[in-house]
């Protein structure tokens, strides 16, 4: 059974054919939103970070939202594997009373973010001189700055609708905020023309920019008021930049992109426009490592797991489901490894369905 599939723009396919595959040739790696969708690529982020990219000498800036930005704080400390480890541990035993409110889920948010980082996080992934973390966060500027959930809620259909009508009016409603390595000089360009504000990253505000990334609207609370930031609400990055319609400078190498599927979609509400796709342009010199269709079917259930999975399962069941596909997903890392050492990989590469 072939496990996992490579997709790859124009730009980055012909580089792989002249060089084959190797970590130099990457200046950039994204980390897509999708809570829960993540532990199905646990396996391939164990290699990937601690010896696809080990021993490596220049910058690697990773721009991770949501989930991905939980897992790219894991990336970013001293000891990568032990960190997304604990992420992936703790995450996927995550248990709720049967009606949990925003504030139960924010507070086992933040106790797995205390975890995670541990002591010495915070230090580590601020002053790493070679994996340059990015955390994308979306600041609220309509009702959705708000609590009150049926004001959250009018926000997010106005915000639905505006965004269903063309992609830029979704800046009438949020601003794009990325919190980034201090030593950074990441280059951000949206195709769609909406801005990029960028915060340097600090000890008294990368916690916060962290949990706002992945403060889902009406189930997290968001995080109001970020150090170093414009006072507001800030929200999840995953509202904006879902999985990512961008392209990044100043370096000119490729992005590696370790994802759920092999379409992505460019935000959060546009998970029903099915004509709604990234530009062509912002995947040319991407290369997109997925899970397979067929080794998706062979998992429980047939399916990558899934927020819907805490409203559909028992906790007993969803938790042995979801340490299921962590051990699964290792069997993701051992097939990519293979694939830096084929000498054929070009030819086993896929363009871009989109």
């Amino acid at each position: 059974m072939q496990v996992l599939d490579l997709y790859a723009g124009p730009t980055a396919l012909n580089e792989i054919q002249q060089h084959g595959l190797n970590q130099d040739m990457f200046d950039y790696m994204l980390g897509a939103s999708g809570g829960p969708k993540w532990f199905v690529l646990a396996g391939l982020d164990r290699v990937v970070f601690s010896q696809f990219f080990a021993n490596r000498t220049k910058p690697l800036n990773i721009i991770g939202s949501s989930a991905g930005a939980f897992r790219f704080a894991c990336f970013a400390q001293s000891d990568p594997l032990a960190a997304i480890n604990r992420l992936a541990d703790r995450y996927s035993r995550t248990e709720y009373s049967d009606k949990p409110t925003a504030r139960e889920i924010t507070l086992s948010g933040l106790d797995l973010l205390d975890y995670v980082l541990g002591d010495k996080g915070i230090y580590e992934i601020i002053n790493n001189p070679i994996i340059k973390a990015h955390f994308v966060v979306a600041r609220c500027k309509g009702l959705t700055r708000f609590e009150s959930k049926p004001l959250q809620m009018t926000g997010l259909l106005a915000s639905a609708g505006a965004n269903a009508v063309k992609r830029t009016f979704l800046q009438r409603f949020y601003e794009r905020y990325v919190f980034t390595s201090p030593t950074s000089d990441l280059q951000i360009v949206d195709p769609n023309g909406m801005p990029t504000h960028s915060v340097k990253l600090a000890k008294n505000n990368l916690a916060q920019a962290l949990m706002a990334s992945g403060s889902i609207p009406i189930v997290i609370e968001g995080m109001a008021n970020i150090n170093g930031a414009p006072k507001g609400m800030y929200r999840d990055g995953g509202i904006i930049d879902y999985h990512f319609d961008l392209t990044f400078g100043p370096h000119k190498g490729l992005t590696f992109y370790p994802h759920f599927y092999p379409k992505p979609i460019p935000g959060w509400f546009d998970k029903s426009l099915k004509k709604r796709l990234p530009h062509k342009s912002s995947y040319n010199k991407v290369l997109m490592a997925v899970p397979s269709a067929e080794f998706v079917a062979s998992l429980p259930f047939g399916k990558i797991p899934d927020r819907k999975d805490f409203e559909t399962m028992e906790a007993s069941q969803r938790i042995d489901y979801w340490q299921t596909v962590i051990k699964r997903s290792d069997e993701l890392g051992e097939a990519f490894l293979s694939l830096t050492q084929d000498k054929d990989i070009a030819q086993k590469i896929k363009p871009f369905a989109f």
